[in-house]
């Protein structure tokens, strides 16, 4: 089954889904400063175009991913992405560690 999530008055959606590789979101988000929670650990990579990434969110540095680059979130915390222009991303959510993410 596919879910869809909605955030911040549609200006970020997803779809989630799970397959044979363990459990992902995939999504879209507008240009604006976003904040989010972290569950679990995740990792968050750049599909088409560049975000600001700030963690934990309000209190770490600010960095820079581009297309193909990707961070990992610490489950139980947050962070922050602020983004300048429309943005597409890819996010899995296993809680373990993805071998496929550092296929390049």
């Amino acid at each position: 089954m596919i879910g869809q999530n909605e955030y911040y008055e549609g200006q970020v959606r997803s779809l989630e889904f799970t397959n044979g590789q363990g459990n992902f979101t995939v999504g879209v988000m507008e240009p604006g400063e976003w904040t989010f929670e972290a569950p679990v650990q995740e990792w968050m990579r750049v599909i088409n175009g560049t975000w600001d990434v700030q963690q934990p969110a309000g209190h770490g540095e600010w960095k820079t991913y581009a297309e193909g680059e990707q961070f990992e979130v610490p489950g139980g915390t947050d962070f922050t992405v602020r983004v300048t222009d429309t943005v597409a991303y890819i996010c899995p959510y296993t809680g373990e560690f993805l071998g496929w993410l550092d296929a390049e």
